[in-house]
């Protein structure tokens, strides 16, 4: 029986499960920035979200959340965006998407993404050289007609993924589009408070 849709809400996947390759295997979402962890600002961003799933793993929040690890494990965005979405109880027509590396994404850039979203696919963050950022919005009913085999999932190219969807741009505004790849990132952003 399937569950009825809610037009208005939204549900979140924030996407926590990465390697962390250049923060030399340091988990990611419980780096601190302004004295709160990446994962904490994320969530903090999709507040008004009826139902989250954290993709990756389980550590302490101050939040109700469902924690999953990406299917195949270390499969990339791809992967754990559909493990994310697989994964989600509640049934409602949009999913937002969030890089958990983000801390200066916030519940006013989702709704400039929501709001956005009316005749298109979904709406996409963009930084300003216009390149597309882990930020995102999109009905779920379209990535599911896009998605890949499970065996696909593996390491499949997000941009390829979203290429395939009509997906309003959203320029970032002041730092939203910035994000922690580095020990220098997390230096950078230490400067700028300063």
């Amino acid at each position: 029986m399937d569950l009825p849709v809610d037009l208005d809400a939204y549900c979140a996947i924030v996407l926590a499960g990465g390697q962390a390759i250049r923060l030399g295997g340091f988990d990611k979402a419980t780096v601190e920035v302004d004295g709160r962890s990446l994962l904490a600002h994320a969530l903090e961003a999709v507040i008004d979200a009826s139902e989250v799933v954290v993709v990756g793993e389980q550590i302490p929040t101050d939040r109700p959340v469902t924690f999953v690890v990406e299917s195949p494990r270390w499969g990339g965005p791809v992967a754990g965006l559909l493990t994310g979405c697989d994964s989600l109880l509640r049934r409602t027509t949009s999913v937002a998407v969030l890089a958990v590396d983000m801390p200066w994404v916030t519940s006013g850039t989702l709704r400039r993404l929501r709001e956005a979203v009316p005749g298109h696919d979904g709406a996409v963050l963009v930084d300003p050289d216009g390149r597309r950022q882990l930020a995102f919005v999109v009905d779920r009913d379209r990535l599911e007609a896009v998605r890949p085999d499970h065996e696909g999932q593996h390491n499949h190219p997000l941009h390829r993924l979203l290429t395939r969807l009509d997906l309003a741009e959203v320029p970032a505004t002041g730092r939203e589009h910035r994000d922690i790849d580095t020990w220098a990132d997390l230096r950078d952003t230490r400067d700028l408070a300063d």
